[in-house]
């Protein structure tokens, strides 16, 4: 049974810490090959779970540190029909692979959660496509596509799902409306240089739009896969719209989406540079609770955002 779905904890205030860029991590900095950026794969053999495990509590021993609480994301990014398919995985095996990455994070969660630090499971699920261009469903497709990954993570002991890295909004709509019924849902969205979606919808524009569509029921927006540079001054500290983000995982480069598309080599960013970014945020969007990293970062960089912006622990 889902311990926190009926009601998810980050929304009661208190800060929560997330993992960084885990296949950017697995890829540059541990040598792994990654076919089509999927990380689900490793749930399929032993090896591969131990070091999800291994990546998992690295993060994990940072948030105690600071008597953080925790969001634990299943590395299922990519578990969906389309990507699914490109790597051999029928809508079986992707229900397989979706149920035994939240299996494999229910004991993880039972040995390191605390009182007052509670770690919060979540299904995650990315876009269609691919995560820096824009997609072209309607918001009917998509919660039809998406439903069944959501289906499959309501069966399970997941507390609720985030779509990370969307660039369209109709594909929010579709998320959010496949999720309504089943369980909580976050949606985080990603934007280019400019502050604005690669389709050139402002923020305020895609949170709007979601939230009339469906009649607010994304628990909390997010931004991910953009460097702070990106989206700072796109918000606006006083809009209903703003408080409507409650958390932040940017990328360590500054580089675009095009430019990191093409690079061979990892641009790890400035860990600290990225964690006073992370502070001065934080200090004018109180809002935001929820902190971690995309691409390009790795628990040092999760380590200097929660230096900069975190109590430590006694």
């Amino acid at each position: 049974m889902a311990k926190y779905r009926a009601h998810l904890p980050q929304l009661d205030g208190g800060f929560f810490v997330s993992d960084g860029g885990m296949e950017t991590t697995f890829i540059f900095h541990d040598g792994m090959e990654l076919p089509h950026f999927a990380s689900f794969v490793m749930v399929d053999d032993e090896e591969g779970r131990d070091r999800l495990l291994v990546y998992y509590r690295r993060y994990l021993d940072i948030a105690r540190k600071h008597r953080a609480g925790f969001i634990l994301d299943t590395p299922t990014w990519r578990a969906n029909p389309d990507w699914g398919e490109k790597l051999g995985y029928d809508a079986q095996a992707l229900h397989r692979a979706n149920l035994a990455a939240v299996d494999l994070l229910v004991p993880l969660r039972e040995k390191c959660e605390e009182p007052g630090r509670p770690i919060v499971i979540s299904g995650a699920i990315g876009p269609r496509g691919d995560g820096y261009r824009a997609g072209n469903m309607s918001a009917a497709e998509a919660e039809d596509y998406h439903g069944a990954q959501i289906k499959s993570f309501a069966e399970s002991e997941a507390d609720m799902v985030a779509a990370y890295t969307l660039t369209n909004i109709d594909e929010a709509i579709g998320v959010a409306r496949a999720a309504a019924a089943r369980m909580p849902c976050a949606i985080s969205f990603t934007v280019e240089t400019d502050g604005r979606l690669v389709t050139g919808r402002s923020l305020q524009d895609a949170i709007e739009t979601t939230d009339a569509a469906t009649g607010g029921s994304p628990a909390y927006y997010m931004i991910n896969c953009a460097h702070p540079t990106h989206f700072s001054g796109a918000l606006d500290r006083g809009s209903g719209w703003t408080r409507r983000i409650a958390g932040l995982r940017a990328n360590a480069s500054r580089m675009s989406h095009a430019e990191l598309d093409e690079s061979e080599v990892l641009d790890a960013g400035d860990p600290i540079d990225l964690g006073q970014r992370y502070r001065d945020l934080l200090r004018n969007m109180p809002a935001i609770r929820i902190v971690g990293g995309c691409c390009g970062t790795d628990h040092r960089h999760v380590a200097a955002i929660c230096e900069a912006c975190l109590p430590e622990a006694a």
